[in-house]
């Protein structure tokens, strides 16, 4: 991590400047497999606090937490959990797809950050922010940073003064092979910068 570090903050002046503002940043990690994309797909465009929660309550509901299970439940009672239409949808079409042998969640440790890509994104509700972390957190790739990520939009905005997606992509390819430290960093100052913590 240090040689990272050292590499962005002489790579790029806002790295030097979060860390000695703000300290080193937590390097999140998760569990891989179907429980993290499960998260992952309830943390889609709503809070981590709110997703957790929610979450807590299908496990509680359903402590063995495979497959099989989650698809005994009926629409109404992920309703009533608090999953919405749309995500229930999502978290069945990822249950079947594992069922169904489409996909095995253990060989992707195995595999490259686009091979994973290509073999998640067939899933519906399986979008590139989603794909992104569990990369990051449970794959531990080190070179992924997700531009469908609000805080990072709006932090390269705030600290590179660069608003236009493609113009963010060509900028931060010089931040490789170290793209998810600097995705740590950034969200790191998003987060400090607000007196918010935040659990992964």
């Amino acid at each position: 991590m240090n040689k990272a570090i050292k590499y962005l903050s002489e790579t790029d002046l806002i790295f030097k400047l979060i860390i000695e503002k703000y300290g080193l940043p937590t390097i999140p990690k998760r569990p891989q497999g179907f429980e993290t994309l499960v998260l992952l797909i309830l943390e889609q465009q709503v809070s981590i606090d709110s997703a957790k929660a929610t979450f807590l309550k299908l496990k509680s509901k359903q402590p063995q937490f495979i497959p099989e299970s989650l698809l005994s439940f009926s629409d109404e009672e992920f309703r009533s959990l608090g999953v919405s239409r749309q995500k229930t949808s999502y978290i069945k079409a990822l249950s079947h797809s594992i069922i169904n042998h489409h996909i095995d969640l253990e060989s992707l440790a195995t595999k490259s950050a686009e091979e994973v890509r290509e073999e998640l994104i067939k899933i519906k509700g399986i979008g590139h922010w989603t794909i992104d972390i569990y990369l990051m957190f449970s794959l531990q790739a080190p070179d992924i940073i997700p531009l469908g990520d609000v805080a990072v939009l709006n932090t390269i905005k705030e600290l590179l003064d660069i608003h236009d997606k493609h113009d963010m992509e060509i900028y931060v390819s010089k931040w490789s092979p170290h793209k998810s430290l600097a995705t740590f960093l950034l969200w790191h100052y998003y987060l400090s910068k607000r007196n918010r913590k935040v659990v992964y």
